[in-house]
């Protein structure tokens, strides 16, 4: 086997573990009615028990960041996968609100090391030719967030809740065997990590916290990642089984539609940037047309299913665009601080979603009354953070060995 063919094999393995992550995030939009009558919950509390997730993503990204300069990655991956792994299999058997918040604080905290790992990885076995790699691994981690919209809400309903994910679990066991037995490091980068002292880390660590490059990329990233993170993570189904109608089926089959419009796009992004060696211009294309998107849900009234399915369609492929901040933040960082500075950037990027999943919530109680829910003010959220986007992508700036042919 090639190195490069190893490399796809590792990266593909450890991409398994990003995708059973994101069915943790994402299986909360699809029992959630299931869940807050079982638990009692409102539609804030509801907003934060999802956010548990995100805190812990907030807590130990930053750590996660330090430790993977200094600690092999596949160790890394076995470690978190199987606090994820816990995490599941303690939701499953949970009948308070603070159980299940427990135990999705501990899938969180293994998500916290799951993207870093797969990035670093890309990064070790392609180097500046990993944007086409890292699309790909995020791509397959998106089908998590399918997974976790129809599939879930059917077995949800044949099986109940908790017997999902007991099996998730199972499913969970299954892909730490897989990364035990198939994903490791390029050797050079192993070698790099071993004779980076500490020295050399706390040296490096100001001028990579005050990167601009690393902020801008983060916040690009963290606004377009918002309709990810809150509405097929949380209140999709809500949305349109409250506003529109639609049954619980229906809507889980229409916010599956933003992961798999991701999916197609995040591959296609990575392959245009390093067909046209820009990435920039299709940042800002992409942010532009994610908010055209958006307001076509705000405007259409009694839209069929179909309609609906392809509007969400769009969102997730035009905001698919973000997967291409990835690999600027890994380019302008020092070799050594790759991973701390990834952990700055998906600091501020689950920092935001964990912000907004409780915001999201509050404003949806605050304007709604008995009985009826009112996404108004909550759904304004997206539009103002896609502008945010497109000044960042404006303000970005590409490094020049990006734009030099390979």
């Amino acid at each position: 086997m090639t190195n490069r063919m190893k490399g796809w094999l590792v990266c593909l393995i450890a991409s398994c573990f990003f995708s059973y992550e994101l069915v943790q995030l994402h299986m909360l939009n699809a029992i959630s009615p299931m869940l807050m009558k079982d638990l009692s919950l409102s539609t804030t509390d509801f907003s934060a028990l999802c956010s548990t997730y995100l805190l812990a993503d907030v807590i130990f990204l930053i750590p996660a960041g330090i430790i993977l300069d200094r600690v092999p990655v596949k160790k890394i991956i076995l470690m978190a996968l199987g606090l994820c792994i816990v995490g599941t299999f303690g939701f499953a058997f949970s009948t308070t609100f603070l159980q299940a918040a427990i135990s999705h604080f501990l899938s969180g905290i293994g998500n916290a090391f799951c993207f870093l790992s797969c990035m670093m990885l890309a990064n070790s076995w392609f180097g500046k030719k990993s944007a086409l790699v890292m699309s790909v691994m995020i791509t397959i981690g998106l089908l998590g967030g399918v997974l976790a919209q129809v599939p879930f809400t059917l077995l949800a309903e044949k099986f109940s809740w908790q017997k999902t994910l007991i099996f998730d679990g199972i499913v969970g066991c299954l892909i730490w065997v897989l990364n035990y037995l198939f994903v490791d490091e390029n050797k050079e980068e192993s070698s790099l990590r071993e004779k980076s002292s500490v020295r050399d880390f706390l040296s490096n660590l100001k001028p990579a916290f005050f990167n601009a490059q690393v902020w801008k990329c983060g916040f690009y990233t963290g606004f377009l990642n918002l309709p990810l993170m809150i509405i097929s993570a949380m209140i999709g189904n809500l949305y349109l089984t409250q506003v529109l109608h639609f049954s619980l089926l229906q809507a889980s089959l229409v916010t599956s539609m933003i992961s798999v419009g991701t999916i197609v796009g995040s591959p296609l992004y990575g392959f245009l940037s390093d067909y046209f060696q820009t990435k920039k211009v299709l940042m800002m294309l992409g942010t532009l047309f994610s908010l055209a998107s958006f307001f076509m849900i705000m405007i259409v009234k009694s839209p069929s299913l179909f309609t609906m399915m392809t509007i969400f369609f769009s969102l997730g492929f035009f905001s698919a665009s973000q997967v291409l901040g990835y690999p600027l933040i890994a380019d302008s960082a020092p070799k050594e601080l790759r991973g701390t500075s990834m952990g700055l950037a998906a600091l501020i990027i689950m920092g935001l979603a964990f912000v907004g999943q409780p915001l999201t919530g509050f404003l949806i109680d605050m304007s709604s009354t008995a009985g009826s829910y009112n996404f108004t003010y909550a759904l304004m959220i997206f539009p103002v953070g896609f502008i945010v986007s497109l000044f960042m992508a404006f303000s970005i700036k590409e490094p020049t060995y990006v734009l030099a042919q390979e």
